[in-house]
């Protein structure tokens, strides 16, 4: 298994030859691949591998899907209904699931909120986004559902730090226990 530093500088070897394929056809979305058990170290990297794209010229934008998804369900206009729904059936996982994968998904309020983001950084030429802590998608939905849907809309590099592995070239398994997922339109790194 090669390293998360020399997987990185892989990455962006390949996002700064992606600059130089700027036709209609080619979004310039980027996976870095890793192991699950990897999350912490890839943490830990970040402010290494912000400052190292910082001094290279990069203007570096975060997402946190984590941080997203929590703002998300803490104003969810259902959540009253759902703590109390908890206490009376504390071991609903499947319900509890559902109805907060919901509220993620039905007007796309999740997708809408990296759509912004990406939108307002077009025509930012020197900006690259990094899209964190996937994991807080298990189990509500795959960030390739998001990717998809928003096609055509990526108009800076976007790198997705992906915790899990890679079964082919184009194939990924979300956490290492998801079924594999070839539908992806991006580069792939690491895994």
């Amino acid at each position: 298994m090669s390293s998360l530093t020399a997987d990185f500088d892989e990455l962006i070897r390949r996002v700064e030859a992606g600059r130089e394929f700027a036709h209609a056809s080619f979004e310039p979305i980027f996976y870095l691949v890793f192991h699950p058990n990897q999350l912490l170290e890839v943490k830990q990297l970040m402010p290494a591998w912000t400052s190292k794209l910082a001094n290279a010229g990069w203007q570096v934008e975060t997402f946190s899907i984590a941080k997203h998804i929590a703002d998300i369900l803490a104003k969810a206009p259902l959540r009253k209904v759902w703590l109390e729904a908890d206490r009376k059936d504390p071991l609903s996982w499947g319900r509890t699931n559902t109805a907060l994968a919901n509220a993620l998904t039905s007007q796309g309020r999740l997708q809408s909120r990296l759509e912004e983001r990406l939108n307002a950084l077009q025509g930012q030429s020197s900006t690259i986004m990094l899209v964190t802590d996937l994991q807080a998608l298990h189990p509500y939905l795959r960030i390739g559902a998001i990717e998809a849907q928003l096609q055509g809309k990526f108009h800076v590099p976007t790198v997705f730090l992906y915790p899990g592995t890679r079964t082919g070239k184009t194939r990924l398994r979300f956490l290492g226990f998801y079924p594999e997922d070839g539908n992806y339109r991006s580069v792939h790194v690491g895994g």
